[in-house]
């Protein structure tokens, strides 16, 4: 009776040990809209509505605690086992949503206010991360994702790493003066008006962090479709291809009429890249930021 006892008192005080290193709710935290969001407890059901807050989630140790995704959320592998509710052309499966009995959905820049407010009027909880416009957001993000999902230890380690590789590219490019000329394509499928990005864009911003000059930057818009002209003119020492996921190829882009004059061209410097590295605003902005700088600069990287 005696052993009873006491595997009994173990066994509280063992119970009470665990519940005291258990991750607490967050506090309430003020969302990228202004809005307070309250979790009565840390959420184990998440759906995350885009592609950059899954990549966070599993980053961060929180994967097993989403139950939904978007449609374009397919890394890491993981996630495209999970449930999908919908996402293209901005459309969402609400019905989805609510039979995932989600405690938290995760939403963020690409979705308008009126969207969060039709979710919570379902009883469901949002909280709204903003879209990063630095690095130094992106750390942000993932510290403020680590508070909402108990991780903020993992959260913590994972910035500390992601820092160290940022300077690591850093150290490699300083002093650098030789910055190549730089056409990042978008879209192709025009050839004499092809689309990029502009200024006050995050790639712009990370190609520039790479060592390199964004010819894009001329364009007043921060998308747009640039002129073989203005392409002739700016004449780009490299291409980078981010629609060679949709099939377009170096050898495709060098035989484009009026192409064969550029520089990039004749160097033989038309490159592929994977534009999910800097089009979501993840942790893996950081290896899109590395390969980059392989890419304009690999004599500082071999």
């Amino acid at each position: 009776m005696k052993r009873f006892t006491n595997l009994m008192l173990f066994i509280s005080l063992l119970a009470v040990a665990l519940a005291g290193c258990a991750p607490a709710a967050p506090a309430a935290m003020t969302d990228g809209l202004g809005r307070e969001v309250k979790l009565s407890a840390v959420p184990q059901r998440i759906v995350s509505l885009a592609p950059s807050n899954t990549e966070i989630l599993f980053a961060v140790g929180a994967g097993g605690q989403v139950v939904g995704r978007d449609d374009f959320s397919d890394y890491p592998e993981a996630a495209k086992a999970l449930p999908a509710a919908g996402g293209s052309m901005g459309n969402y499966n609400y019905e989805t949503i609510v039979s995932l009995k989600p405690d938290l959905v995760l939403m963020t820049g690409i979705h308008t206010p009126e969207q969060v407010k039709a979710l919570e009027d379902l009883g469901i909880t949002v909280y709204y991360l903003p879209n990063p416009v630095s690095l130094d957001d992106l750390f942000v993000n993932i510290e403020t994702v680590g508070k909402l999902t108990g991780r903020s230890a993992e959260a913590e380690k994972l910035n500390a790493e992601l820092r160290g590789r940022l300077k690591a590219v850093n150290d490699k490019l300083a002093g650098v003066t030789d910055k190549p000329s730089v056409f990042y394509e978008l879209d192709g499928s025009e050839p004499s008006k092809p689309w990029t990005a502009g200024g006050g864009t995050f790639l712009s911003q990370l190609i520039s962090m790479a060592g390199g000059v964004n010819i894009g930057d001329q364009m007043p818009e921060m998308y747009g479709q640039m002129s073989l002209e203005a392409l002739l003119v700016a004449d780009p020492q490299v291409i980078l291809l981010g629609d060679a996921a949709y099939g377009v190829t170096p050898e495709q882009v060098a035989v484009r009429a009026g192409w064969e004059a550029l520089t990039a061209v004749r160097s033989n410097r038309i490159l592929t890249f994977d534009d999910n590295l800097v089009s979501r605003p993840g942790p893996r902005l950081i290896e899109g930021l590395e390969v980059l700088a392989k890419q304009l600069h690999p004599e500082l990287f071999k």
